[in-house]
């Protein structure tokens, strides 16, 4: 299809996330233009229809964390087995190697799994930054162009290594002043405003343990000066609150009020250890957390309170966090992890999968500070993913929707991003995957070798 030529009905869909939209959609223009109810046809002039009677329609999924070169380290043997912080200097000695060909081609294999997995706008947190590696965001960028998905770029930073008491070796530690111009040049370039923004940078110093109290406060500024957003990995572990005790003499919380990020214009990775009056106090600000599943649970970093964030009034969303520690790039699978590890902290009654869709769809939206996705609605951007039922997995089930996550949905049919079909049949298109493969798993062996 050709948005702008076609108006397009994805019609009456077997089943969809929005009631509202059950008998489908109407795309022109890489909007959604009319939400059809159930049983209806379109009051809109209608040019071409899909026929979505096999198809569980649901809005794109937004991804809020991911680190894209990770992809290059899954299941790495050194790293089995280990908590956060020595998990951390594990790999570090590893990523600190990585150059620009390999940034490449592991943002584009986490792209391609994401819009794979009914996902349309990508969020990466790329902090490792070595000589080698000057132009990671650029790279990023250029890859997103390409494959046409929507990306949400954080130029990340570290600035404290081990020589002052920091968790990352020096060679991938930056200077502040060249941090900040670096940022600044990458927002004046790339950074898009507006409905339907393509690309959007934030700035995102890495953690407490890898950045200056200066370079923090810093950026809050600039991201304040800019209007962009900010971004940071806090409260992951018990570990962090106990480092930052030592050192700031407080909680993770209130050292990120202290330097200016406890506001609106912030989401979180992880968000996992705040008591109830930090909850209460996130929710007054308006702070989003995007909820890393797998992520928390591989390095046994605890559970995130989902619910009780969201009542306060947090913005919640949903990640796959980095591919070394999940270890896939899937925001499906994503999404069933979340409904159980949901009922493992609250009760089956009180996390549904329709919560856990709100999450990986409108949370995560409102989490990059857009309301021109995650939903249905007519003026919202035509972004939508189509998923069958037609595996084994999903036999004998009864509720499409639910099957989704209680069954395991994986791989979407077909994905469209501003009207443009991005995944026909589950395949990417216009990309040789088995190509991109083989290109990685070099990659991946190369890294490995260079350590």
């Amino acid at each position: 299809m050709t948005p702008q030529q076609q108006t397009l009905w994805i019609r009456h869909p077997r089943a969809c996330s929005d009631a509202r939209a059950a008998g489908g959609v109407v795309v022109r223009d890489a909007r959604i233009v009319e939400a059809v109810p159930a049983g209806d046809r379109p009051a809109t002039p209608i040019d071409a229809t899909f026929d979505a009677s096999e198809h569980v329609l649901l809005p794109g999924l937004v991804n809020t964390h991911h680190h894209f070169y990770q992809t290059l380290t899954r299941a790495y043997s050194p790293a089995l087995n280990k908590e956060l912080f020595p998990w951390l200097t594990t790999l570090y000695e590893v990523w600190a190697n990585l150059d620009e060909a390999q940034l490449a081609v592991a943002s584009e294999l986490a792209m391609v799994e994401l819009l794979m997995s009914g996902c349309t706008t990508v969020a990466d947190h790329h902090y490792v930054f070595s000589g080698a590696l000057e132009h990671a965001i650029d790279v990023q960028v250029e890859t997103a162009r390409r494959l046409g998905v929507r990306a949400a770029l954080t130029r990340g930073s570290m600035s404290v290594g081990r020589d002052d008491g920091g968790l990352p070796p020096q060679s991938v530690v930056q200077d502040e002043a060249t941090i900040l111009d670096e940022s600044a040049r990458l927002i004046d370039a790339y950074h898009q405003r507006g409905d339907g923004a393509m690309t959007t940078i934030a700035l995102a110093p890495c953690s407490p343990f890898s950045v200056s109290r200066e370079l923090m406060q810093a950026s809050a500024r600039l991201a304040e000066d800019c209007d962009v957003r900010l971004h940071t990995h806090l409260a992951e572990t018990e570990d962090e609150t106990a480092y930052c005790q030592r050192l700031f003499g407080m909680r993770p919380l209130d050292y990120l009020e202290a330097v200016g990020w406890l506001t609106a214009r912030t989401w979180l990775a992880h968000g996992i250890h705040f008591d109830d009056a930090e909850v209460a106090r996130l929710g007054a600000a308006g702070t989003g957390i995007a909820h890393c599943p797998s992520s928390n649970m591989v390095l046994g970093s605890g559970l995130c309170r989902t619910l009780d964030l969201e009542a306060a009034g947090c913005p919640v969303g949903l990640a796959v966090d980095g591919s070394a520690s999940n270890d896939h790039s899937n925001l499906a699978e994503e999404m069933r992890q979340a409904l159980l590890l949901g009922r493992l902290r609250y009760a089956p009654s009180r996390v549904t999968h329709d919560d856990v869709i709100r999450w990986a769809t409108r949370g995560s939206a409102a989490c990059l500070g857009r309301d021109d996705i995650g939903g249905l609605a007519p003026g919202q951007q035509a972004d939508l993913a189509l998923f069958r039922l037609d595996e084994p997995r999903f036999s004998g089930a009864e509720n499409p929707i639910a099957a989704l996550l209680l069954c395991g949905a994986h791989r979407a049919d077909r994905v469209m991003v501003a009207g443009q079909w991005r995944v026909t049949e589950g395949q990417p298109v216009g990309v040789d995957l088995d190509a991109l493969l083989a290109r990685h798993d070099q990659a991946a062996r190369a890294l490995r070798r260079a350590r």
